[in-house]
């Protein structure tokens, strides 16, 4: 079973190979996306024993001039594409037209 990571406060120039290099120290890294221009992204490690080994040795490391802000991912919201949220726009007091 593998489990997913979410890694934060990463450099712009940080490319997907190097952070698969980085994370496959400790265990089989099945996938990595990283979303541009954010600033973080997710880490797929093949087992969770690997997860929690990555995730204890590298949060709060330097690496690529940036401390790494690691922790377990979320899962996604399931909804529909173009569905809206609860807690949008009209439900935190923005202007209405009337």
């Amino acid at each position: 079973m593998s489990q997913k990571l979410y890694v934060g406060n990463l450099n712009y120039k940080t490319t997907e190979d190097t952070l698969k290099q980085l994370f496959s120290q400790y265990g089989e890294v099945i996938s990595v996306n990283i979303l541009q221009g954010r600033g973080f992204g997710f880490i797929e490690m093949a087992t969770p024993e690997s997860a929690v080994e990555a995730k204890n040795r590298l949060s709060g490391t330097e690496f690529d001039g940036r401390k790494l802000i690691i922790n377990d991912a979320r899962p996604r919201a399931d909804h529909k594409p173009g569905e809206r949220q609860p807690g949008g726009f009209e439900k935190r007091g923005g202007f209405r037209k009337f």
